[in-house]
């Protein structure tokens, strides 16, 4: 017996729809101070303040495939990302942390805020395992919700970002011919 597929498919008319039409900065503060109190500490905030991230930057994200397509990522600085690690890993951390140590709770930390961003989008979406280092480019700047933000003092930001291009505009036919 043959099965056929009858769901909806997207057609090539149809378009893709951006992060800022499903999500907003508000959703991306409120899942990241979710997450900085389970991870980091009840006493830990994130304040929202533009900020300059300049010198030694360190990226860390998830990517989230489904009906939205991209990753979410947190960059800070390198210093930033090891007290990061140090807060998430409280007692139970080395004396030392090493470049593993800090991209592992770094990447931790993404992955909380990705699965956080995932369950606001629309259903199925699947996330990546998080990664560390330099960020993904951004291929389409119209699907960028970004958030900067200040933690003890340090600048940081989160960002979903699409993955994909922008679609062509279509070309005008009879039915939808600009005059």
């Amino acid at each position: 017996m043959t099965t056929i597929n009858v769901g909806e498919r997207r057609r090539t008319t149809d378009s893709r729809p951006v992060i800022t039409d499903l999500i907003d900065e508000e959703t991306i503060l409120a899942i990241a101070g979710e997450a900085w109190i389970s991870l980091v500490g009840e006493d830990e905030v994130l304040v929202p303040l533009p900020t300059d991230r300049s010198g030694d930057i360190l990226c860390s994200w998830v990517d989230v495939v489904g009906p939205w397509t991209g990753s979410v990522v947190l960059t800070t600085g390198r210093a930033t990302a090891e007290a990061l690690a140090r807060a998430l890993l409280r007692e139970s951390g080395p004396e030392h942390l090493d470049a593993e140590d800090v991209a592992d709770a770094f990447g931790e930390i993404a992955n909380v805020v990705g699965g956080g961003v995932k369950a606001a989008l629309p259903d199925p979406s699947v996330l990546s395992l998080p990664q560390v280092g330099n960020a993904p480019v951004v291929r389409n700047p119209a699907d960028v919700c970004r958030i900067d933000l200040v933690w003890r003092g340090e600048p940081l930001s989160i960002s979903a970002q699409g993955a994909l291009p922008p679609l062509p505009a279509p070309s005008p036919t009879r039915e939808n011919e600009v005059s």
